[in-house]
């Protein structure tokens, strides 16, 4: 088959596929930790800001290292990819499962559940963005969605587990499971017919972007903001006496809220425009923790809180890599995206192990709930400094003549 022929074609969708569940695993995985959180805290005697740090370290090893995935991708294709993260994986989880401080999870999964997402996100969307052309818009937001899938299923079958097993062995299982769904999708995905990966990497050039420094900007700002309740929902919904699987639940919520947001606003891009909506989405965070704020013991309203964060969540992740093809195409997407999610690691591993040292230190969520208020608004205001032509989108970068 010619190239022309695989653009949006039913073997392209085999790599949407593979992306689904990669990033499925490995993020419903590491975005399940508020469900292990209380256990771990007890059997290494630790409190909530030293043990929000292992999740912290994961979503900055995860951001910050698909700076080199995301370049591996462009440059020797998505299977040998896939397989260091199938790797990675199933050693980081194992090793943690077997820790005896703290220290040792910083490290076992921190790096390893992290590099693992690493492999299996941002490399592997880049990828699907080079598979096609009429039809990328829905095809980068059916693969995404399977972070909103894997978040949906993993809280509540981890809290399962839990009650059956300790939370060393339920690290065993899913290590052993998922390492298996990855090891699949090897023989799934394949290197996109569009030639993304002869490109250079584009960091010089996303640098020397005012318009993605300023993206860069409101990334950080909406990453303080948004790891928090992957964290600490769970705890803070069973401390005002939600049982463990309602608790649970609430971050299930949160995943299948983005799994709609996901599909659903990455197919409105072309109607709407991807900054556009790239915009709503944000908005959506500083309005959720107004509705935290106010929650209080009330469950439906921190029901209302994790759907309206997700909604925004799912509209970051689907939209953020369309506004960036539309501004800087999709030739070396892999490396301009790793680049662009760095914000995301720093603000996994700053926003949530403050909180908890806020949360230690008054005995109190008010206060770190009202940070990730600011931090959302600050967020929302850099983007709405940002011009949208009359499409809702962003023009193409301007060749510069010197």
């Amino acid at each position: 088959m010619s190239h022309d022929s695989l653009i949006d074609s039913s073997r392209a969708w085999l790599t949407v596929v593979a992306t689904f569940v990669a990033s499925g695993v490995t993020l419903g995985t590491v975005y399940s930790f508020g469900s292990f959180f209380d256990a771990m805290a007890e059997d290494f005697g630790t409190g909530r800001g030293s043990t929000a740090v292992v999740f912290g370290v994961t979503t900055f090893a995860f951001f910050w290292l698909s700076l080199l995935t995301g370049r591996a991708v462009d440059r020797f294709g998505p299977r040998p990819v896939m397989a260091a993260g199938a790797f990675f994986f199933v050693i980081g989880l194992m090793v943690t499962s077997h820790a005896n401080s703290i220290v040792v999870g910083y490290f076992a999964y921190g790096g390893g559940a992290g590099m693992a997402a690493a492999c299996a996100y941002i490399p592997m969307v880049a990828t699907v963005g080079g598979w096609f052309d009429r039809r990328r818009a829905t095809a980068v937001g059916v693969s995404v969605a399977g972070i909103g899938v894997g978040t949906l299923v993993m809280n509540p079958l981890v809290t399962w587990m839990l009650d059956i097993y300790t939370w060393r062995t339920t690290f065993r299982i899913v290590a052993g499971a998922g390492g298996l769904l990855l090891l699949a999708c090897i023989a799934l995905i394949d290197r996109a017919p569009i030639e993304v990966g002869a490109a250079r990497a584009r960091f010089g050039e996303a640098a020397r972007s005012p318009v993605f420094r300023r993206l860069w900007a409101a990334g950080l700002c909406s990453g303080m903001a948004l790891f928090i309740p992957f964290v600490f929902v769970v705890p803070y919904a069973k401390d005002r006496g939600a049982s463990a699987s309602a608790a649970a639940w609430l971050v299930g919520l949160l995943g299948g809220a983005s799994v709609v947001s996901r599909v659903g606003f990455a197919s409105l891009s072309e109607r709407f425009g991807t900054f556009r909506l790239f915009r709503f989405g944000v908005v959506l965070f500083p309005v959720s923790y107004a509705v935290w704020l106010l929650a209080g013991s009330s469950y439906l309203m921190l029901v209302l809180f994790v759907l309206t964060l997700g909604a925004g969540y799912g509209c970051f992740v689907a939209v953020s890599p369309l506004v960036l093809a539309d501004r800087f195409g999709v030739v070396g997407l892999g490396s301009m995206m790793g680049l662009f999610y760095t914000t995301q690691g720093l603000g996994g591993l700053i926003g949530p192990p403050v909180a908890g040292q806020l949360i230690d230190s008054t005995d109190s969520y008010r206060w770190p709930l009202a940070t990730a208020f600011l931090f959302g608004a600050a967020a929302t205001a850099i983007l709405f400094s940002i011009r949208s032509n009359a499409r809702g989108g962003l023009d193409a970068e301007p060749v510069s003549t010197v």
